[in-house]
């Protein structure tokens, strides 16, 4: 469904497409790459602000994840989340781009001129 639909919400721009991945990335990537990274290096600041902003987004979370009825740990899953909607977001003008935008069951169907 996303991938159907998600560059249609962008109105099939590059420049929002290109905003839209840079901001996901910095909110939802960042944080538990600058745990990894300060857990490597040693270095406790980077390591202390990732795992900080980390705990901040999985605390947003949580309450969806408990409304599912699933496992509290899961709500530190959300930045994979992010990176496959993000994905399926490139995905989705990607297959705009090839003519294949709006296809479902086999079915394409019309794209904006």
């Amino acid at each position: 469904m996303v991938a159907r639909t998600a560059f249609t919400q962008l109105n099939y721009s590059f420049w929002r497409l290109l905003g839209t991945a840079i901001a996901m990335s910095v909110i939802y990537l960042i944080p538990p790459l600058g745990f990894v990274v300060g857990l490597i290096t040693g270095n406790f600041w980077i390591g202390s602000l990732g795992l900080a902003g980390w705990l901040l987004m999985a605390g947003a979370y949580l309450p969806m994840v408990r409304f599912y009825g699933l496992s509290p740990l899961r709500a530190f899953t959300l930045p994979l989340v992010a990176l496959l909607y993000t994905l399926m977001t490139l995905d989705s003008a990607l297959r705009y781009w090839q003519g294949r935008g709006g296809s479902w069951k086999g079915r394409v169907y019309s794209l904006k001129n």
